[in-house]
């Protein structure tokens, strides 16, 4: 196969446990775009929270993508145009933010430059075996200013790219399907990790937003190698012609890959590119 474009999810696959990029992996990524290969970021994160990394990779010089939002958005890093935008209706956010005050989560909204909890304080999960604070996680990561709204239901106004929950991951895993009932044939409901639960629109993943954008440009599903680490990179690593798993993938999605490559935290990334552009 000829590789026209390399798309990566970004936590638990671009980036090692430290949150950053290794040099291997960096090096190799930004030597493939000037090898004329198109570089794609498919993330949940929010597109704030991407524009660093892209920076990092020099994907603005190559007309570099941003998938972000689990596939709500796509921008293209050079001229900063949106190719790609479907959002949730405000109905549906609403029912949403509504329907999620009869659980223990801690819905997260963004808005410009700030996003939106109900408490900046109780914010505390379990991750890999410690308390993490997830509202400074989510707001350092995705720059945003916080502000405390009582009632994001009441609040919430404009139609929005998703609506992120965070809470115990053994909580979200006995609750996730009565969170997601009234919605289970009308939104997108998603784990991202084991302590979020996301909704978006219905039909948006990172595969469908590919699919829309890329085509145009020439670039077919076969034409594309895909690494991820999470179930919502499912769809995008059975959608590319090579999709590839981290070792550190959840199970279901190393059953559904091609390929199985080393961890984030071991260059798994360059390690597979290595043997992909070679061919």
């Amino acid at each position: 196969m000829t590789i026209k474009a390399i798309v990566l999810d970004i936590d638990g696959t671009l980036l090692n446990d430290k949150k950053k990029i290794p040099l291997a992996t960096k090096n190799t990524l930004i030597n493939a775009q000037q090898k004329g290969i198109k570089l794609i970021l498919a993330s949940g994160r929010p597109t704030s929270g991407m524009l660093g990394f892209a920076e990092e990779l020099e994907m603005k010089k190559h007309h570099g993508l941003l998938v972000s939002y689990n596939g709500a958005k796509v921008i293209d890093c050079q001229t900063s145009n949106v190719l790609f935008d479907q959002s949730m209706t405000v109905e549906e956010g609403k029912a949403v933010l509504e329907h999620m005050k009869k659980f223990d989560v801690k819905p997260m909204i963004d808005k410009d430059d700030y996003m939106y909890v109900n408490d900046v304080y109780n914010c505390d999960v379990t991750y890999k075996g410690t308390k993490l604070n997830i509202i400074e996680y989510e707001s350092r990561g995705g720059n945003y200013k916080l502000c405390e709204i009582t009632d994001l239901a009441a609040f919430l106004n404009e139609p929005i790219s998703k609506i992120l929950t965070a809470g115990e991951p053994e909580y979200l895993s006995a609750h996730h399907q009565e969170m997601m009932a009234p919605f289970k044939n009308l939104l997108n409901c998603v784990f991202t990790a084991d302590f979020y639960f996301e909704f978006t629109a219905k039909g948006i993943d990172k595969a469908k937003a590919l699919d829309t954008v890329l085509l145009p440009m020439g670039i077919s599903s076969e034409n594309i190698a895909a690494f991820g680490d999470g179930h919502n990179d499912i769809s995008l690593v059975q959608y590319a012609g090579k999709g590839i798993a981290m070792e550190n993938a959840v199970p279901e999605l190393k059953a559904a890959a091609d390929h199985i490559t080393r961890s984030n935290n071991d260059d798994g990334i360059h390690h597979m590119l290595e043997q992909l552009l070679s061919y």
